[in-house]
This record gives C-alpha cells, structure tokens and sequence, in this order.
C-alpha cells in the first residue's frame, strides 16, 4: 500500500514539473523577437523587423549594403549546426555582415530590456587572427557608442572573453580618450572561457532596464552566471532604423542559432536554454 502511494505521488510530481517546463517553453518562445536558425537560408526564421540579412564592404559602407551573403569567406555549412546547418567565417572577416536591428532588438529609450542568446563553435587561440574579435555586436553607430557586445581579446594567451556595456560616449568618454579605468567599469572578462575546437559554447547576454537608473546587464557561458555590469547607467542613445546586429566582425569559426528575446532571461531560463537538444528549434517541437 504505502509503495502504491509513493508511486502514485512520484507521478503526480512528475506530472506537475513536466507542466511546468512545457509551461516555461510555450513562454519562452512567445517572447522571441528574432531567431535565426541558418537552416538552409540566411533570412531569419523569426523576425518583428526586417528578416533580410545584409552584407557591405564594410561598416562605413552600409548605405550600400546589398541583400544576403556576398563574402565568399561567409558560407552556411551544411550540417556543422549545433543542430542544421550554421554560419561559417572561414577567414578573418572584414565585411559587413549584419542584420537591421530595428524592431527585432525591441528598442525602448525610456527602458530598455532583453536577452541576446547564440552559440559560437572555435578555438579563440588557434583559429583567430592577431586584433580583437566581436562576433556580436547591438549598435547603431560603433563599438564604444552606445553598443553591447562580446568580444575575444587581442594578446592574451588564452584570449580573454568579455561583455562590453558601452553607453553614449559623449557622456562616458567625451573626450574619446583611452580610459582604462571607465572601460574597465563597463566589461565583464572571463579570463578562461570554455571555448575549443569541436566544441559549441552557449552565449547569453541579458539587458535589464538599460536607459533608466537601474541597469543591469550579465553574460553568460555554457548555462553559467559569468559576471554583471551595473551601477554604470550610461544612455544609450540610438537612431533606431540605424541599430544593427553586428555579426563575426574579424571572426573566424561557426555561428549559430541567434535568438532576441523581448525581456531579460532568469538563470533558469538561460540553462533550460542552453540545455535543448535541438536549441531554440525545441521550442517549436
């Protein structure tokens, strides 16, 4: 009797956590603003804005940027994908190659809050050339502007991985001048990061009410609470038909699975996340 009790609470709970994650999911892929699996095609699976994905000589040359990937060093690699296919940087890339952030970003100037979720697939200490990498990029102008971004560093050994939360430079840096110190407030370095050859690695940045007095913005690898920037409270000041997603800027390796959602991810989240078997595409199973 009492293990046909035991039995019948053990199911009744894993009912109830089974709910509550099918729950979770449905939730989750209501709040994607923009995804994109690279499964056959460059266009975004998801998209509130433009879905096109564009490619110019470089970031200065965008006014003439031409619709899809004209790189031949920027392929989709059939089959590489966490899961599908993914973007291939064969070559350190110096074009622009970048989705319209406008809309799919969800933008706000009063309060600004979100998560930017992707997976790279590289060796930072053999497949990198000499100079810093970004493989993302979230700006409409440049990197110390009002931008977020993740970068690999350009002489350490490992090379470090970081956040960067640069706000409106005209309040944090007016006279653009190397400031170590005020840079330094604004990143997030992991000195080891678990990149390595044949290896995909999850990457999560949330952004919690950027543009008021309270921001706060984490990164994390691999499911794992890496670091916040906060107490900063920079503007970000955009043009927003000018915002854009920045991808592999001096990158070589493999991308995969970009995913915007309209609110910063708790911990929970970020891991259920990063423990998906096919990625984002779960939600939609």
């Amino acid at each position: 009797m009492k293990i046909n009790v035991l039995l019948y609470i053990s199911g009744i709970f894993f009912f109830l956590s089974t709910s509550i994650a099918f729950s979770q999911d449905n939730q989750l892929k209501d709040n994607i603003l923009f995804y994109s699996s690279f499964d056959g095609k460059t266009t975004a699976d998801i998209a509130v804005g433009d879905s096109l994905i564009y490619t110019a000589e470089n970031y200065d040359k965008t006014g003439s940027a031409k619709p899809g990937l004209h790189n031949p060093n920027v392929v989709l690699a059939k089959n590489k994908g966490l899961t599908g296919d993914a973007l291939h940087f064969k070559k350190k890339n110096t074009s622009a190659i970048y989705y319209n952030g406008s809309k799919n970003l969800g933008f706000n100037a009063t309060s600004w809050s979100g998560s930017f979720s992707f997976w790279l697939q590289l060796d930072p200490d053999k497949d990198l050339e000499p100079g810093y990498c970004d493989p993302i990029n979230l700006t409409d102008h440049k990197y110390n502007d009002a931008a977020l971004w993740v970068d690999f560093t350009k002489d350490d050994k490992p090379r470090k991985f970081r956040l960067g939360v640069m706000g409106d430079l005209e309040v944090w840096n007016p006279e653009n001048k190397n400031d170590e110190v005020e840079t330094e407030k604004r990143l997030v370095t992991v000195a080891q990061p678990p990149f390595k050859s044949g290896k995909w690695t999850h990457i999560v940045i949330t952004y919690s009410e950027i543009n008021t007095n309270t921001s706060a913005c984490k990164l994390y690898l691999d499911g794992q609470f890496q670091g916040v920037v906060e107490g900063v409270n920079d503007p970000f000041t955009w043009e927003e038909e000018k915002a854009k997603i920045m991808l592999g800027i001096s990158y070589v390796g493999l991308m995969d699975e970009l995913c915007v959602f309209d609110k910063p991810l708790d911990d929970k989240e970020v891991k259920a996340i990063y423990e998906m078997k096919n990625g984002i595409k779960s939600l939609f199973e």
